[in-house]
């Protein structure tokens, strides 16, 4: 366990992410495979049911207090006196200084929504009041840097190269992956990169959010809440999420791979350095008034 006088007494639980097993190929042979682990995770706050998460159970603590932050459930984490996992009995223990769990959580439970995240997560109405809150100021970015990005983070999925079936996220730089983080949803990922940002007391303003999965509503908010204006996928995007990424000033990559993107929300702050000489003395086509 770790322990200082800022920061909660926690646990060091974390799970091997791949398992070992048996399969048969295509042509009749026995092979050897792996497969990502997926366990549930009750998460409580001073003896009070949240949730229960299903997880690959690699950062269970970063990831109960990536929740509870995202979730906006608790402010400070100086409010917060341990997280203690105890896989036998597959909880999470969050333990406040006051003892006196979640404010207005009644109210809280009667105004839930379910998101089309992986295993259908669940987020709170107050969530989604405060992130109406708040207007991100995203730096500035270039095209040459995105084409970094991409490289380097398309390198660092370990798990999913071995067993596949999970999502990877990422806390970036300009052009460098700072902390990356796979599990059996890309939500969860987006937890416990959040917890570990809170543990570190790590500022998002100059950061990128990497995801691979698609760029829907919950993830915006995750982002959002996590102090990060920019977003980057290799997938697609949803139209609550461009939504939301609009009234916020979220800048919004995705469809991310090799030498190709598409900026969907705030192409002002992009600088294309990288435009072959060609291309830049050709008409604009449809594909570059996209970007636009």
């Amino acid at each position: 366990m770790t322990s200082n006088s800022q920061q909660p007494t926690l646990s060091d639980e974390g799970l091997s992410p791949a398992h070992a097993i048996e399969a048969v190929n295509e042509f009749g042979d026995h092979i050897d495979a792996h497969i990502p682990g997926e366990v549930p995770l009750t998460l409580r706050v001073d003896g009070l049911e949240v949730v229960t998460l299903m997880t690959l159970g690699t950062e269970p603590e970063a990831l109960a207090l990536g929740y509870i932050r995202n979730q906006q459930l608790i402010e400070e984490l100086a409010q917060i006196r341990s997280v203690i996992v105890d896989w036998d009995r597959e909880l999470v223990d969050i333990t406040t200084h006051a003892g006196s769990g979640i404010a207005d959580w009644q109210e809280k439970m009667q105004r839930r929504i379910v998101t089309s995240g992986c295993g259908q997560g669940t987020i709170f109405s107050c969530t989604v009041d405060k992130l109406y809150e708040m207007q991100l100021t995203p730096p500035a970015l270039k095209q040459s840097d995105i084409y970094s990005l991409i490289k380097n983070v398309g390198q660092l999925n370990e798990v999913y190269r071995v067993s596949g079936a999970v999502h990877g996220c990422g806390l970036c730089s300009t052009t460098d992956s700072l902390m990356h983080i796979e599990d059996v949803g890309r939500h969860n990922a987006a937890d416990a990169i959040a917890g570990r940002m809170w543990l570190d007391d790590i500022n998002g303003g100059d950061k990128t959010f990497y995801t691979t999965g698609r760029l829907t509503s919950e993830i915006v908010m995750k982002t959002a809440f996590m102090g990060i204006p920019t977003l980057l996928s290799r997938s697609g995007v949803t139209q609550m999420g461009l939504e939301l990424a609009q009234e916020i000033g979220m800048t919004m990559i995705a469809r991310a791979k090799g030498k190709h993107f598409l900026v969907y929300n705030g192409a002002e702050h992009v600088e294309f350095d990288a435009i072959p000489p060609a291309r830049m003395a050709s008409p604009p086509t449809k594909g570059m008034r996209d970007l636009s």
